[in-house]
């Protein structure tokens, strides 16, 4: 699961799940996107994102937006989108990191208990990347994607699945060490 793409310029990520049965609590998925300088990339325990992008935010400067964000998966198709538009970043960003994270109840929920999940990365009309979390669902949350900036300033994607088994705050401070 290493597919690299380069070039990239606008790129959206789109998260889908089925409700929860009757009479049980919601699951709320979440994408998370984690971006980096080429001074604090993230690969080190003490290093941290310059920001995170999640439910109810974007980035300081718009060009990480999440455009749905679904709190119980209701609806038809692909319920929670995040855009991130790679070539507006600042040249100081090297690196952004993308994850998906269930929010946690009383008992600890995996994505093997939540029915139908998928993920599609894409860029326009060309699918990089598709899941079904199948690989990782004993996990609570996962890393699926890194974009790196190269020294002629392109984005390259690599599709990474990385399952982890933490709340989503903890997640965004971790995400960025899997590689």
């Amino acid at each position: 699961m290493s597919s690299f793409t380069k070039g990239l310029k606008k790129v959206e990520v789109a998260l889908k799940w089925d409700p929860s049965p009757i009479g049980t609590p919601p699951h709320d998925l979440d994408i998370i996107a984690a971006t980096y300088t080429s001074d604090d990339p993230g690969d080190d325990p003490g290093d941290a994102p310059a920001y995170v992008v999640h439910f109810d935010s974007r980035s300081p400067d718009g060009t990480i937006t999440l455009n749905r964000d679904s709190t119980t998966g209701q609806g038809f198709g692909f319920d929670e989108v995040m855009t991130l538009e790679l070539e507006r970043l600042s040249p100081s960003y090297a690196r952004v990191v993308v994850g998906i994270a269930i929010q946690q109840g009383e008992r600890a929920t995996v994505f093997g208990a939540v029915a139908n999940t998928a993920v599609r990365i894409r860029e326009g009309y060309t699918d990089l990347a598709q899941n079904d979390f199948s690989e990782v669902a004993d996990s609570t949350a996962a890393v699926i994607a890194e974009f790196t900036r190269d020294d002629s300033g392109e984005w390259a994607f690599r599709e990474i699945l990385r399952g982890f088994d933490s709340d989503p705050t903890s997640f965004a401070a971790a995400m960025g060490r899997a590689r």
